[in-house]
């Protein structure tokens, strides 16, 4: 691992109005910065951060050894999904939007929040690249469908350009399993409603890896010795979380549409490259190929068996490898 030396900060954007018309109050932009921008102000490169995840997640592809992300050439910097907890969130909002009272969040409102940032905060920088998995990746393609004059290339790991209807249908199943537990009460809660948050947890991870991960208890390689031992410690990483905090991005996860921005043409006007996991089974290979033949991007497969979860930053060895050379592809190293 690389000695790195990340800096935390909050953008505050004031008022910011979302795509829905509704205003975001006293919004705050948590991100994290390595690494600082060069004279010509072309150096910089977003990480956004996915579901459920922090910054912390998301800086393994920066701290290998073998990343093409060297902090001594690059700006380098994570933002924090709108709804996660760090930024703005149900459980750290304005007093009014709190809880169940936070409003919707679009994929877009969270590019143009990070948008402002480069703006106010970075000079206006040119993004060299935006790389992103899963809601990360969502990012990412909306980066370059919104902002095309304002970075040179993009990838997308593990994402489509939207959520499609059987993603859709498992977003439901967690957030409503959530929902069963009386103690959730619509979101009005004064406790954690833990049997709604296990529940959720129990679903969600037989979602993220695939059938063939199971069965030949691929597991191991995380570190895990039984399906149990993994189940345990996805049940305490739900139980860490803020279940309206959960809900919120999962509404935004849900809502994702990039091709609401493109119009007619849906052709990016940026290098793309999209890398979907073969056996992902929210954001599939299927989808994936037919949305980079709309967009016009670029793509490529990554091979193995861990489903979702074989694009995550820094979790495997071999898919990681494969990542690092889509960025020197985009990066033109």
């Amino acid at each position: 691992m690389k000695s790195t030396s990340w800096h935390e900060n909050t953008f505050d954007l004031g008022d910011f109005e979302l795509v829905s018309g509704q205003i975001l109050k006293s919004a705050k932009l948590r991100y994290f910065q390595i690494g600082a921008l060069n004279a010509p102000k072309n150096n910089l490169v977003i990480l956004p951060t996915y579901y459920g995840g922090t910054a912390k997640g998301v800086m393994p592809w920066v701290d290998q050894q073998s990343s093409p992300l060297d902090p001594n050439r690059y700006c380098i910097v994570i933002p924090c999904l709108f709804g996660a907890g760090q930024s703005s969130s149900p459980s750290c909002a304005h007093p009014t939007q709190t809880g169940a009272n936070f409003p919707l969040i679009d994929i877009a409102d969270n590019v143009h929040a990070q948008g402002q940032l480069v703006e106010r905060v970075f000079d206006n920088a040119e993004i060299c690249l935006v790389l992103g998995w899963s809601m990360g990746g969502l990012q990412a393609l909306h980066w370059a469908a919104l902002y095309p004059e304002r970075i040179r290339s993009a990838v997308a790991v593990c994402a489509t350009a939207k959520c499609y209807p059987h993603n859709q249908l498992f977003l439901d199943s967690v957030t409503t399993a959530l929902a069963t537990d009386p103690v959730f009460a619509d979101g009005h809660y004064s406790q954690v409603p833990h049997a709604g948050l296990i529940a959720f947890a129990r679903i969600y991870l037989t979602w993220a890896y695939s059938q063939a991960f199971f069965r030949d208890s691929l597991y191991h390689a995380l570190g895990f010795d039984s399906i149990q031992d993994l189940q345990s410690f996805w049940e305490q990483d739900h139980l860490q979380q803020d279940a309206n905090d959960l809900v919120a991005v999962a509404k935004t996860w849900r809502s994702a549409n990039v091709f609401r921005y493109l119009g007619d043409e849906p052709a990016l006007k940026v290098p793309t490259i999209m890398l979907p996991s073969r056996t992902d089974l929210y954001f599939t290979e299927a989808d994936a190929r037919s949305d980079a033949q709309s967009l016009g991007a670029e793509f490529q497969v990554i091979d193995s068996d861990f489903g979702h979860i074989a694009g995550g930053p820094g979790r495997l060895e071999s898919e990681t490898q494969q990542v690092f050379r889509a960025v020197r592809d985009a990066l033109c190293l």
